[in-house]
């Protein structure tokens, strides 16, 4: 009796050592990112303006903007997937005709050119990022983006929307022909940026690109943009915020 009763007790302080032990390894604090990465399109830069020019090449039905960017991004991954990239602006471009095709509507590749390239290149950044990004460059924070865009395309984005200088650089996936949210798209800019994983953190308004960006070992911040949401089944994001802004103030409170 005496033995079994050891036995047990050994067993329930094994347990509770190796239960203990993941628990202070769950709260471990977080080290101070040495970089923060950007995602782009909908976290930096508002894809609201771009409602009116799809909708007019989709016979005036703007509430089909939302699935045009997801059936693009859900192709990028295509192309990805079976090793026959495509860029990310001809994507969006058979998208959208894609988009047309199965709500019964008439569109041209040139038409649906003209509805994506400008309006897209031009978008403005939300109300919140300049504000946002001043308060972190303040911090001392080194700040990069990582974009399944072109580098032409971003760019020329950051330019028109007045966020260059906010950069130390700008990454595209152009270079390598991997889309995110594959894991080697993160790991091959850690290796750009000379940091291991926990020393980045990857702030996106999308739940793939968080999703992704976790799996690979980065930080990761999700900016919970109108209409976005987490992946219920990926690991949660170290931070949720509403904007740039909370974000800032959040990292500067915790540093």
């Amino acid at each position: 009796m005496r033995l079994r009763k050891q036995t047990v007790l050994s067993l329930l302080t094994l347990i509770i050592s190796f239960f203990g032990a993941n628990v202070m390894a769950d709260t471990q604090p977080l080290p101070k990112p040495k970089v923060i990465i950007f995602d782009v399109n909908e976290t930096l830069l508002d894809l609201e303006n771009m409602r009116e020019s799809v909708g007019k090449a989709l016979a005036g039905q703007q509430q089909l903007l939302p699935l045009w960017f997801s059936t693009m991004l859900h192709h990028s991954l295509v192309t990805t997937v079976s090793g026959d990239y495509q860029d990310f602006g001809e994507i969006g471009v058979a998208a959208l005709m894609m988009v047309a095709k199965n709500n019964q509507i008439d569109l041209t590749p040139e038409q649906a050119k003209t509805a994506i390239v400008t309006p897209l290149l031009n978008l403005p950044p939300h109300a919140d990022v300049k504000s946002g990004l001043t308060n972190l460059k303040k911090q001392k924070f080194k700040l990069v983006s990582l974009t399944n865009s072109s580098n032409y395309g971003v760019k020329t984005q950051f330019e028109n929307a007045g966020l260059t200088h906010f950069f130390d650089n700008r990454y595209s996936i152009e270079d390598i022909k991997i889309y995110k949210p594959d894991l080697r798209a993160y790991e091959w800019v850690l290796k750009k940026l000379n940091v291991k994983p926990d020393e980045a953190l990857m702030v996106a308004a999308h739940g793939w690109d968080v999703a992704g960006a976790k799996a690979a070992g980065l930080q990761t911040a999700f900016i919970a943009r109108p209409g976005k949401a987490l992946y219920p089944l990926a690991q949660q994001p170290d931070y949720i915020v509403n904007d740039v802004n909370e974000l800032a103030k959040q990292l500067q409170k915790k540093y």
